[in-house]
């Protein structure tokens, strides 16, 4: 991707009056963001969720001088911008309606890791919550798991810390640019976090943490992991939302029951009462819920000509081609081959029985 389309994507997620919905639409519309840019503004006004004002602002190129000094400040500190229609996006949130259209990434892993846990609670956190974060993250260290949290205080860096302890790898979302950490008594831990982990965020450089950022920030923790795990919660508080926002992406949430009449756990009891999270005592219970088994490294086998011995449609052929780059679900293969979700079940069914691919629990699937 050269310079001139990445500054196009930054200034299209710094338009005001485009939310991540309205943003997608025009693309979609458009055909491109390059398109987008093109317009004039009596046409892009026509685009529903496009106001006269917005198309104004995007037929004037009215963001492009301050999304050029947020281009120079990504490449002077090599930070990844990642558009949704980026490869290397979070697979996870196309699945997330309102999830972000941009993301800026410093790190060393890939947001796309198989396993994705995030581990949330509140910034009080006890003995106990910190004793649980401890043996939950040493007993998943052998499941191969990316921990994610929010690099709050409390429970928050509490997963971090042990996840780097343990050699784990850790990703911190936040509700700031890149150019600032919040709380700065946490910017040491974010630096060797992105040795084995990495710094992920919506929000441009300059942005400060105000309030109304860290709700959003908690959709992201929610939608790039595969489970949601509250540690510690009051009856009140982010970690709660965070794990509102879990339940509404469908993904699986734990909660770790307390004492009756504590107040870091009554939160997490209530969820539990409630079944809007599943008991959580240790990690066995967690991969259990999810059938992962321990990840053992073996030797690389060499890649088999499959086309000399199995014939394939142009589908089969399709979907395989997508499946060249990894393990993937079903809706993603959906999104990346382009066929009807009924068409790419016939193919897999068709796929799996000739031996070509295997499926995985979770509808995950992969070649053989």
């Amino acid at each position: 991707m050269n310079d001139e389309q990445l500054l196009q994507q930054i200034a299209l997620s710094m338009q005001p009056g485009l939310g991540p919905v309205n943003t997608r639409n025009l693309v979609a519309y458009c055909g491109s963001v390059e398109e987008v840019f093109r317009q004039k503004k009596r046409l892009l006004v026509k685009i529903p969720g496009v106001g006269p004002q917005t198309a104004l602002n995007l037929a004037t190129h009215n963001m492009f001088a301050r999304a050029e000094a947020e281009l120079k400040f990504v490449k002077e500190h090599q930070i990844d911008v990642l558009f949704y229609t980026n490869e290397n996006y979070p697979q996870r949130l196309h699945h997330c309606a309102d999830a972000p259209v941009l993301l800026y990434y410093k790190g060393s892993v890939s947001l796309n890791n198989s396993r994705m846990v995030a581990i949330v609670g509140t910034r009080s956190a006890t003995d106990y919550g910190k004793y649980f974060t401890d043996n939950f993250i040493s007993e998943l260290k052998e499941y191969e798991v990316t921990v994610v949290s929010g690099l709050a205080y409390g429970i928050d860096i509490k997963a971090h810390r042990s996840a780097m302890q343990h050699g784990v790898p850790t990703i911190g979302v936040v509700a700031h640019g890149l150019d600032r950490i919040y709380p700065s008594l946490h910017t040491r831990f974010a630096v060797r976090m992105t040795e084995n982990g990495g710094l992920l965020s919506e929000y441009p450089s300059e942005t400060v943490p105000d309030r109304e950022n860290f709700p959003s920030r908690n959709r992201i923790v929610a939608g790039i992991c595969d489970v949601v795990v509250v540690v510690e919660a009051a009856d009140k508080g982010g970690a709660l939302i965070t794990a509102d926002i879990a339940n509404s992406y469908n993904r699986d949430v734990f909660a770790v029951p307390g004492r009756i009449g504590d107040e870091f756990s009554a939160g997490c009891n209530a969820f539990i009462r409630q079944n809007r999270a599943a008991l959580m005592t240790s990690a066995r219970d967690l991969v259990d819920a999810m059938s992962w088994d321990p990840v053992v490294n073996v030797p690389e086998k060499a890649p088999v000509q499959r086309k000399l011995f199995v014939s394939l449609d142009p589908e089969e052929e399709k979907v395989c081609g997508v499946l060249k780059d990894g393990k993937m679900d079903a809706d993603t293969l959906c999104w990346k081959s382009g066929l009807p979700v009924s068409q790419v079940n016939a193919v897999l069914l068709r796929l799996e029985l000739k031996g070509v691919i295997r499926s995985l629990p979770g509808r995950i699937y992969q070649w053989v």
